[in-house]
């Protein structure tokens, strides 16, 4: 069956990125049943609960290791907005002028950060949240990366104001954004996966400063348009035509409803 022209298929990146999503959210979905069935129940911490089973700890722990040991190595599954920063696949354009988003706009996604999550901090300092708030905040948290990634980002729009994920300046802050909240949580597992993800930032962040111009379209043809193997901002584009196209199909059902104005 043909394609018509207007649409596009999806990539592999991209299918995997929509793979990632749904285990996601399977997983918050589980999780947080577990979480209140423990709690409707008034006994143990989830956490404890969980470590009585390590096998569903080990799983989970391993997956998202396994994503972040990929994200240190070039692949052709990831998306050019963490792999720009290899030398493999920076391609000159013969400019030199470097063009990347405002430092102070990445300071203060870094601030609205650590503050917000430093209010769950605070209330679980306070024993108001548990240990299985924090684990829940980071199933939250890794949905709504995907969503960030797929559909709507709040950094890009609100903030960074870059053109897409390739060019973005925090594509790899990711991880050490998801796992923020197990800070509080003083377990093995929980904190081996917060280093992991830091070590993953500091190596992003000190890329940067060595190598800017791989962080810039100007100077990185490997950003540009023609080359992304992702196109998710024309799945993005068919999201927003097919929003409208139900907005302006429920507005004419309701002028239906309404009848003949007087």
């Amino acid at each position: 069956m043909s394609t018509s022209p207007g649409r596009k298929k999806l990539t592999a990146v991209s299918t995997l990125h929509y793979f990632r999503l749904i285990y996601r959210s399977l997983l918050l979905v589980v999780f947080l049943f577990i979480y209140l069935s423990y709690r409707i129940r008034g006994t143990e911490d989830v956490s404890i609960v969980l470590e009585k089973r390590p096998l569903i700890l080990t799983v989970i722990w391993t997956v998202f290791t396994v994503e972040m040991i990929l994200r240190f190595f070039p692949s052709r599954l990831e998306s050019p907005g963490c792999q720009k920063q290899f030398s493999c696949n920076y391609i000159r354009t013969g400019k030199t002028e470097i063009q990347i988003e405002d430092n102070n706009a990445v300071m203060l996604v870094a601030l609205v950060w650590i503050a917000f999550n430093g209010v769950f901090g605070a209330l679980y300092m306070l024993e108001i949240l548990d240990d299985g708030i924090m684990l829940l905040l980071c199933c939250v948290y890794s949905v709504c990366d995907m969503i960030c990634i797929l559909f709507f980002c709040p950094f890009q729009s609100w903030f960074l104001k870059n053109k897409c994920c390739s060019t973005c300046r925090i594509y790899n802050w990711d991880y050490a954004m998801i796992f923020t909240p197990l800070f509080f949580v003083r377990k093995p597992y929980t904190w081996s996966l917060l280093v992991m993800s830091m070590v993953l930032l500091a190596r992003w962040e000190i890329t940067f400063f060595k190598y800017p111009e791989r962080f810039s379209e100007n100077t990185n043809g490997y950003l540009g348009c023609a080359g992304c193997p992702e196109k998710l901002c024309a799945h993005k584009t068919q999201l927003k035509t097919l929003w409208k196209q139900i907005a302006d199909f429920t507005e004419k059902r309701l002028g239906r409803l309404r009848g003949p104005s007087d």
